[in-house]
């Protein structure tokens, strides 16, 4: 996995600046705590911490080359799930490896094919190269956005790195957030490229970025593009079947302890079934992790998202696949410390989280990476294959705006909407701003041939999800997971899946009445039937009251004081809703609270030096 920063400036001599260099690279220690590495040239810099996965003796980083034109040096972070089948074509034309490292086959493949090496590529991934024989900087991304790659232009070049902390260690960085940078973050609809802090920008997925004298260009070199769909609905199935077979086998490779995500879903139950057989080939038996709550089942009431708790799917399956399997419990009092919304914060880089599921996702993973390095997760599966209850909802099908930015921003369940002052809500304006940009994500979207006013909806539904939503779920993970050095990979991520389930048409993907119907049928020999019928439901959130009790005490102490987030919160909102009684308070006016607490923690950690503009 690991993570990387670099600089290029074309007017300084960066040999001058390794201190520099080095406070960036130690920003991303927690992304790659095995192995740390530099490399300077007089216009660039690179910076490399590493997680070992594969070829833990031999994949150090940065990694170069030398050619008779000049040096090529590569800072790599991510999984490249094909490298062996490049490695004999490269070797077939004459290339030598000193590894058997993937990032060596990378740097090969940009030798041979300079920046169309993307093209290649299949996996998780983003990295920089510099090329010394033209002076330039390139900068590459996986197509789903899976890896995170930040970038800043400077007068003369540019900074970049893994994480915007990475840029922000840089003293040519300014720490500003100004409205878009928040309309961004709170309105659940962060666009393809951007990024919370003023100048900083993403790598966008599928994207391609060159920095060199002439200045900075951006291409994507993959985008989710509409195609024609011929095949049955047999032939669908088995089409799904047999690509989730090869990208699960490829993604078990790795040199270091492996395990799945089980949480009882269909998405983690798949994965995990099908992890099990793979390995059993092999005489080796899968590990599962799962996150439960003291007193969840004492607790649980199911409601219009969660109906039913996750622990006794996730057992059944475990036994019926025959995992190694451990649910990880969690107290209310490790979820509500105000320590760990600090560093998930830090983690995230974001004034916003999600809370308590944020904190559990990260002691679930740092339990896990005491016994695993590497877990596969059945994250994305819902965005591919239409498993919110809003993709199946008329009204939503019908509604001209986001899907899910009517229950989560603008709706009479909004988490977000109805927390801020006056004078920002006014300022921010975010239902114009998600007017904005939902107009040009759809505008995105190609008609097919032939192609009925139904099946162009949900093509646009399912567009939505692919290009926006499932961004902010992987940055989640992503952000999270690194926190502890947990490397997760994310099948249903896979470009060749996402791209054949987006252009079969809905009829074929809901074709019993159901969500994920393709998905279904593909896995019904793999699991129990009461998991494959389950209903959805999404990453679970504790019950427990005592946890509601502690961030109302938490609430009612901000209150007393003067801190900063009262400038752009509404003191009054949270004075009533800190009054009210934690055991009849809806989960949505709970989950308000822990955004105004993340915001606070988030406003101290980067004082004093932040600036909202």
């Amino acid at each position: 996995m690991c993570g990387i920063a670099g600089w290029v400036s074309f007017d300084r001599d960066l040999t001058r600046h390794r201190a520099d260099l080095d406070a960036m690279t130690a920003t991303m220690a927690c992304r790659g705590p095995d192995a740390e590495g530099t490399w300077l040239d007089r216009h660039a810099g690179l910076g490399h911490r590493r997680l070992a996965v594969i070829d833990i003796e031999g994949g150090g980083q940065p990694m170069s080359v030398r050619t008779d034109d000049g040096e090529v040096t590569i800072t790599y972070s991510g999984e490249t799930y094909n490298f062996d089948e490049l490695r004999s074509e490269l070797l077939r034309r004459g290339h030598r490896f000193r590894t058997r490292s993937d990032t060596e086959v990378v740097l090969h493949g940009y030798l041979e094919w300079d920046e169309a090496v993307a093209e290649r590529l299949n996996g998780m991934y983003a990295f920089a190269v510099w090329d010394a024989r033209a002076d330039k900087l390139v900068m590459i991304r996986d197509r789903m956005g899976i890896k995170p790659l930040y970038y800043s232009g400077t007068a003369d070049g540019v900074l970049f790195g893994s994480e915007p902390k990475a840029i922000l260690a840089n003293p040519l960085a300014d720490r500003a957030v100004d409205l878009d940078g928040l309309r961004a973050v709170f309105s659940f609809t962060q666009p393809p490229g951007g990024a919370v802090w003023c100048g900083m920008r993403e790598v966008a997925p599928g994207g391609v970025v060159v920095v060199d004298r002439a200045g900075l260009r951006e291409r994507r070199y993959w985008t989710l593009r509409t195609r024609a769909h011929t095949d049955d609905r047999q032939t669908s199935v088995d089409t799904v079947r047999s690509l989730l077979e090869d990208i699960v086998r490829r993604q078990l490779v790795a040199d270091v302890p492996r395990c799945t995500l089980l949480s009882g879903g269909l998405d983690s139950s798949v994965t995990t079934a099908l992890a099990a057989a793979q390995l059993a080939e092999h005489g080796e038996r899968v590990r599962s992790f799962a996150v439960d709550f003291v007193g969840q089942a004492e607790n649980f009431v199911g409601d219009h998202l969660r109906g039913t708790p996750d622990a006794p799917y996730a057992r059944e399956v475990a036994e019926h696949v025959g995992s190694r399997h451990q649910n990880i419990m969690l107290k209310h009092s490790e979820l509500a410390d105000p320590a760990m919304r600090r560093t998930v914060i830090t983690a995230r880089d974001s004034p916003f989280s999600l809370g308590e599921m944020d904190a559990s996702l990260y002691l679930l993973f740092k339990a896990i990476r005491e016994h695993s390095t590497v877990a596969l997760s059945g994250e994305s599966s819902d965005e591919v294959f239409g498993g919110y209850s809003w993709f199946h909802q008329p009204e939503t099908q019908a509604a001209d705006t986001f899907p899910w930015t009517a229950v989560f921003v603008t709706g009479a369940r909004a988490q977000v909407s109805d927390r801020f002052n006056a004078e920002l809500t006014a300022a921010l304006d975010l239902p114009g701003y998600i007017r904005d940009q939902y107009a040009g994500a759809v505008a995105e979207v190609e008609r097919a041939d032939g192609e009925t006013d139904h099946e162009r909806r949900m093509r646009v539904i399912s567009y939505l999800h692919l290009t926006r939503f499932v961004r902010m779920l992987l940055e989640r993970k992503d952000r999270i997971s690194m926190a502890v050095g947990l490397e997760v990979r994310v099948p249903f991520c896979d470009h060749r899946l996402v791209e054949y389930v987006y252009n079969t048409p809905w009829s074929l993907k809901a074709f019993d009445g159901r969500e994920k119907s393709l998905l279904r049928a593909a896995s019904a020999d793999l699991l129990p039937q009461s998991v494959l019928y389950r209903v959805k439901a999404p990453y679970p959130a504790t019950r427990d009251p005592l946890y509601t009790s502690a961030l109302l005490q938490q609430a009612k102490e901000l209150l007393t004081t003067d801190d900063p987030v009262f400038e752009l919160v509404d003191r009054g909102w949270l004075d009533d809703v800190a009054r009210q009684d934690p055991a009849t308070m809806p989960i949505y006016v709970r989950n308000g609270i822990e955004r105004v607490l993340d915001l606070s923690t988030w406003l101290d950690i980067y004082r004093p030096r932040l600036r909202l503009l």
